[in-house]
This record gives C-alpha cells, structure tokens and sequence, in this order.
C-alpha cells in the first residue's frame, strides 16, 4: 500500500509540475521571486519556474529539519559514536545495492555491475550483514546509481526543479526515479512496515548528524539559502548522471540539501 502511496504522490506531483509549466508557458504563472541568485539560473536545463511553489515547500522542509530532526540529530550525534555511525552508514548502503546493482545494468555498465554485485556479495558475507565496509578495503569500486541517473543517462531531460515535501529538491525526471527505485528495494518485501520505516528513520537521522556543522556553516554563508541548494542539488545531480569523476572548475559537487532522494521507500 505504502508503494502505491509513493507512486501516487510522485506521479500527482509532476502532473501538478507540467501543469504549472504550460501555464508558465502561457504567461499565467506569476513573476519568481526575486532572492539573490534566482536569476542565475533562469537558462540552465529545467529553469525554475516552480520557484514560489517550491519555496513554499523548502520552508516547510526547513521548518521541520530545524525544529525537529536537527535536534533528533544533534541528541544522536552527542550519544552514538563516531565509529558506530559509520557503521550504520555502511549497514544502510549495503541495503541499497540491489537497486545501484539494477541501474547499473540498465545503463548497460556490466563492469560497474560485477563489482557492485561483489560489494553485496563481500560486505554481506565477510563485513557482519554490512556494518563494514570491507570491499572497499580490497579496492572494490562503489557505484551509487539510481533510477533517475538511468533515465539521464538514455537521455530524459530532467524537467524543471522541483521540492518535494519532505524529501527535499528534485525534478520530474528524479521524482519518476524515487517511485521506480522504491519498488526495486529488495529488503521491504521480507519485513513488516514498522520495522522498515523505523530502519529508514535511523538512516534519516544517523545522515542528518553526519552533516550538521557543514549545514549550519552552509545556512549561514549563504545570502539566498533556498538558491544555493537549488544550484548545488542541480549541478550535483548532473555531474552524477554524466559520471563526472572530478567536479567542473568553480562548481559545487555536493548537495546541500540532507533529505535523501531515495528516502520514499
């Protein structure tokens, strides 16, 4: 039920995107706001013209990140240990691999695949259920593909950017890959829901205190903060989908943004 929920949300989701872009089109979607760096942008692929309706739900998102799981975080942070975090760290991305091991074929990355199979394979077997990650200690490369990089990657424009409530920036494009991903993740059909959304709670939770001096340095650096997550989560997600080793001169290679795309599930 919980799939078809996803699904359902996703899907409303960019018809309410394309929507808004023909109105856009048609000049019946008022003027976006005018924030430090909302300009910039106005040319790259997908443009911003969700920009009030996004802002909207970014406020929500930051509303709720500041007065709820920053301070969940921060608790985590002060009573886990470093090493223990790593450790769930690696736990959660070892569950991942099913879905990174399917793109990966679908983008026809047979290589790629045979080492993220291994990786399952190796961390499982020999790294305590994937609570160590001992396949990379014997070089064995990580890939960290998703549904929304394949579809990129056979070249689907991503659309214009889009926030999603909750799970933070987007497109359409990685929006269709959230819903497609959340049926591949293996682990949810052989356990009961409240113990996947509690696992997906730890995960949220032990990602979020892993970030939490460099977002509040972040947060206060920027002039524009809803813009420079806009622009980071953007050239992320392409230097992602086009494989980019190493980031363009003068672009930020991360994303900002904590909610993690993949966090429907």
């Amino acid at each position: 039920m919980r799939r078809m929920l996803a699904a359902a949300l996703c899907f409303a989701l960019l018809a309410h995107a394309a929507e808004a872009v023909e109105e856009s089109a048609a000049g019946d979607v008022p003027e976006a706001s005018s924030g430090a760096d909302s300009s910039a942008t106005s040319d790259d692929v997908g443009g911003d013209p969700l920009e009030r309706i996004n802002r909207g739900i970014f406020a929500f998102n930051e509303t709720l990140d500041r007065y709820a799981l920053e301070p969940v975080a921060t608790g985590w942070d002060k009573v886990v240990p470093e090493l223990v975090q790593t450790a769930l760290g690696h736990f959660f991305d070892n569950l991942a691999l099913p879905v990174r091991f399917a793109n990966d074929l679908l983008q026809a990355k047979p290589v790629q695949a045979y080492e993220t199979f291994w990786r399952g394979v190796v961390n499982t077997t020999f790294g305590l259920g994937g609570f160590l990650d001992v396949a990379s200690m014997h070089g064995i490369a990580k890939s960290d593909e998703d549904f929304g990089q394949t579809l990129g990657y056979w070249g689907t424009p991503p659309g214009p950017y889009l926030v999603l409530p909750l799970l933070g920036p987007s497109s359409p494009r990685d929006t269709v890959g959230i819903a497609v991903d959340s049926f591949g993740s293996v682990y949810t059909y052989f356990v009961p829901f409240w113990a996947s959304a509690a696992a997906r709670s730890v995960d949220l939770v032990n990602d979020r205190a892993a970030v939490l001096e460099t977002l509040r340095e972040e947060r206060a650096a920027a002039f524009d903060w809803y813009a420079a997550v806009r622009n980071a989560h953007k050239q992320y997600r392409e230097n992602r989908v086009r494989d980019r080793a190493e980031e363009e001169e003068g672009s930020d290679g991360e994303d900002l943004y904590y909610f993690e795309e993949d966090a429907l599930e």
